[in-house]
């Protein structure tokens, strides 16, 4: 298969590392220099520079707007695909864009898969993203290769674009609510006086664990802020449960909450560093040291 990954970011690159592992013809593209040289294999800038014939598209962007250009805006790689190649979007989005994508791409001869993905940067470098997809079995059959090379788990959610979009948007329900009620409980244990590994080991091995608890918590242990996924993407992703919500007229207060968390994060002037310091906005009110500023101050 030939194809083409949009979007070298922590989840984009590893899943084009994987892809290439899988023996793919796999060429990446990214406006980012560093993210090109990264990748350490055939990149490109844009997708209109992409050589022809290219049998699926796997585009894992930040939002619907940059999967739109990246597709079919001028310099966009839609005219380089082969007739009949598939389009894997996985940018998380609102219900109602992931439709109109479709449209697009049914208009320009092309299948359309809308599979939003999960698992984090390592599970997307070690091909075991859970995909969230749905869309005709034509374009199932057509992205296989790329999807078993990428993902661990493929869940069908539904023959219709859109409904993988819906099914995403409701677990970065969970995502989010998990993470800030992580920062939350480590505060609270913070300011308290217990050790921040302490509390850390006691709840992962204990009934109140999550899997955001075990996997953002290590980041405020180690005081490494590196963004492998901002507080940012949490406003927007927030802001497509609110959206979603309304039009359903169904109430969503946990979300509604998490989400001014990660807006006062992004207030702070920190909404590009890692989400799990949404933690942050405790220590404002507090005052307290994060285990990293301790060890920079004993140091």
């Amino acid at each position: 298969m030939r194809c083409a990954v949009i979007g070298l970011g922590s989840m984009g690159g590893g899943a084009a590392a994987s892809a290439l592992r899988a023996g793919l013809e796999v060429t990446g593209v990214d406006p980012s220099e560093r993210a090109r040289l990264a990748f350490g294999n055939r990149a490109v800038a844009r997708g209109a520079d992409l050589e022809a014939g290219q049998d699926a598209v796997l585009v894992l962007t930040v939002n619907a707007a940059q999967a739109r250009t990246a597709l079919f805006g001028a310099e966009g790689a839609a005219p380089r695909m082969a007739p009949g190649g598939v389009l894997v979007v996985s940018a998380t989005m609102a219900p109602a864009e992931a439709k109109a994508l479709a449209a697009e791409a049914a208009a320009q001869g092309l299948l359309y898969l809308d599979a939003p993905v999960s698992g984090g940067a390592v599970a997307a470098r070690e091909g075991r993203m859970t995909v969230m997809a749905s869309g005709s079995d034509a374009a199932f059959a057509a992205a296989k290769p790329l999807l078993e090379a990428v993902a661990g788990k493929v869940w069908r959610v539904g023959a219709a674009p859109g409904q993988g979009a819906a099914m995403k948007v409701v677990h970065q329900l969970l995502a989010g609510v998990h993470i800030a009620a992580a920062a939350e409980a480590m505060a609270l244990g913070i300011r308290a006086g217990l050790a921040p590994q302490m509390v850390h080991d006691v709840v992962t091995s204990a009934a109140g664990n999550s899997w955001m608890f075990a996997n953002r918590v290590p980041h405020i242990l180690a005081g490494d802020d590196t963004p492998l996924s901002a507080g940012d993407i949490f406003v927007k992703d927030l802001g497509l449960v609110e959206a979603m919500a309304r039009e359903a007229s169904l109430p969503v207060p946990l979300a509604a909450q998490a989400l001014q968390l990660f807006v006062a994060q992004r207030g702070l002037g920190h909404g590009g560093r890692d989400d799990a310091f949404v933690i942050r906005v405790w220590q404002r009110f507090a005052g307290f040291a994060l285990p990293g500023e301790i060890a920079a101050n004993d140091g």
